[in-house]
């Protein structure tokens, strides 16, 4: 028998059944076992503002909320978020009045190609909710696992500072910021 003869006769992977709460919408989805929580909500939810970025937990433009904590959807199998509440970029807003921080986002211009800016929003948010930040370092170090290519770490620091209601929303004024550059 031919190989492509074969594969078309080979059993098809063993689904399983999950159900999960995305963006306040109930959604229940048969998946293989491998597939990631990321894969599942932009291949199947067509959810796509949450971005593949290093596949490998290290960018955080995977960065989605489950169960109000912040996790890389790319590190996680579908199957293990079973029964959980997830929130992505496009569960932030309330209809069309954004959430506090996307505004905060656009009023300090906290993104340039916008392609980490899901993922920012939504570790800041669940940074927010932790309660372990109460300074700007702190901010910057809790928020360190998401990268932005294009350097707007201090806008991003404001925007989230801001949001956070800290009474100094400026990065440390002893490290001087060149726009365009990345800070170290």
């Amino acid at each position: 028998m031919d190989a492509h003869i074969k594969a078309a006769h080979a059993p098809a992977a063993p689904t399983y059944p999950i159900n999960l709460r995305i963006n306040g919408q109930q959604h229940q989805v048969e998946v293989e076992a491998w597939v990631t929580l990321l894969d599942l909500l932009r291949e199947r939810a067509g959810l796509t503002g949450t971005k593949k970025g290093c596949d490998h937990g290290q960018c955080g433009a995977c960065t989605v909320l489950v169960g109000g904590k912040r996790i890389n959807s790319c590190l996680t199998l579908a199957v293990m978020q079973n029964g959980k509440e997830v929130v992505t970029v496009e569960g932030l807003a309330d209809g069309a009045k954004l959430h506090p921080l996307q505004q905060a986002f656009i009023d300090h211009d906290a993104f340039q190609c916008g392609y980490c800016t899901p993922g920012q929003l939504c570790s800041a948010i669940g940074l927010m909710r932790e309660g372990e930040a109460r300074t700007v370092a702190e901010v910057r170090e809790l928020m360190s696992g998401n990268v932005c290519r294009c350097g707007a770490y201090p806008q991003i620091v404001a925007a989230v500072t801001e949001v956070m209601g800290l009474a100094e929303h400026k990065d440390n004024p002893d490290r001087p910021y060149i726009p365009g550059t990345v800070p170290a």
